[in-house]
Parts: C-alpha cells; sequence; structure tokens
C-alpha cells in the first residue's frame, strides 16, 4: 500500500510506528509539500484536503493519522491489543487519541511549528497551553504503565509521536514525573522508534 508522508511528520511517525507494530509494510512516497507537491491533480484525487499522511490501500484513499491507524489495525492486525473491542477501552483510547490531536499536538503546532512556519514568538500564553497539556497526560498515567489501559495501543503510539517532539525541540517535560517514566519505556520497547526518531532530529534540524 502506497503511504504518502514527510517523516518530520508527528502524524506521518504516528501511522509509521503503527505498521511496525503490526507488521504492514508500507510503500513510503515523500511528498515535497515545499515544493507544492501535495496541490497536484494527481494527489488531490486521493486527498481533496491535500494532506499528510495519506494512504492508499489497493484504490482506497485514507487521510487523518489516527484514521489511518485504526484502519490498519482493523484490517491487518492480528488480534485487537492495540485497539481493544471492548467498548469502554476503545473509547478510552479514542479520548486519549483526542485528546492527543486536540490538545498536546495543537499547542505543539501552535508554539513551535508556528515559529518556524510564520515566525511567530513562543510566548507565555502558548507556553502556558503546553504546560497544561503536559499536566493531564501526567495524570491520565497515574498509576498506569501505558496511556490506556494496561498494554500498548494505538494511544500511546499517537501520543509518543507527539512527546517525541517536543523532546527533539527541548521542551523539558521531565517535572512530570508520570510522563518522563512512560516516555522512557517506550523509547526502549514501542516498535518503530528508531524511525521515529529519526524523523524528530530531521524535524529539529529543520525548524533550526
Amino acid at each position: 500500500m502506497d503511504f504518502y508522508y514527510l517523516p518530520i511528520s508527528a502524524p506521518c511517525r504516528t501511522v509509521t510506528m503503527t505498521a511496525e507494530a503490526l507488521g504492514v509494510k508500507l510503500n513510503k512516497i515523500k511528498l515535497d509539500l515545499f515544493a507544492g507537491a501535495h496541490l497536484k491533480p494527481e494527489f488531490l484525487k486521493l486527498n481533496p484536503q491535500h494532506t499528510i499522511p495519506t494512504l492508499v490501500d489497493n484504490g482506497y484513499a485514507i487521510s487523518k493519522s489516527r484514521a489511518i491507524i485504526v484502519y490498519l489495525v482493523e484490517i491487518y492486525g492480528k488480534n485487537d491489543s492495540l485497539y481493544p473491542k471492548c467498548p469502554k477501552k476503545r473509547t478510552l483510547i479514542n479520548q486519549r487519541l483526542s485528546f492527543d490531536a486536540d490538545t498536546l499536538y495543537q499547542a505543539f503546532v501552535n508554539a513551535y511549528i508556528a515559529k518556524y512556519m510564520f515566525k511567530t514568538p513562543i510566548d507565555g500564553e502558548k507556553i502556558n497551553k503546553i504546560d497544561t497539556a503536559f499536566e493531564f497526560l501526567n495524570t491520565f498515567l497515574e498509576g498506569h504503565t501505558y496511556a490506556a489501559g494496561d498494554t500498548l495501543t494505538l494511544a500511546d503510539l499517537s501520543l509518543l509521536a507527539t512527546v517525541s517532539s517536543y523532546d527533539v525541540v527541548k521542551y523539558d517535560f521531565s517535572n512530570y514525573a508520570n510522563v518522563a517514566r512512560w516516555y522512557e519505556n517506550l523509547k526502549k520497547t514501542a516498535p518503530g522508534w528508531e524511525e521515529n526518531w529519526r524523523g524528530c532530529i530531521e524535524s529539529a534540524e529543520l525548524m533550526n
């Protein structure tokens, strides 16, 4: 299946880690957004929103990382460990995925990516929103090894892509003990961590 992506993108790295966890092989196609490759007619047919990541599986095109990873598990998962069928467990994972997209990752976009793209400063208000997001994540992880239950799930992989993005830009989250503990564990155990970290480094070099 074709996977349109850039390694610097945290949402894209969420998908690559999920694919690694599932043993799914992706035909990775780097899409040069800076050259306008996402606006070419052939890509717009696949994804009218012209965003990455975009997955095309036998002609079936899907965009948005969290939709893609759920699809991969539903279609190619050998079991339901990453996304359990239990409604309550699945709802908790969905909540964490939404928290990542709407709060933790969005705060990163508003601060660090906006600084890179539009030269806007990272002011106190933006840092406060980041701090608040990490406080929430720290609370979620209180007494738990993983973000949504007792085992690794899609929630962890999505959050890991985001938290590692903060790590590489030197945001200090060491005061959030539960987050730091969770992060150190996943750095050693998460499928696809090495590729994820290479993308983080590439993104930091670009932003600097």
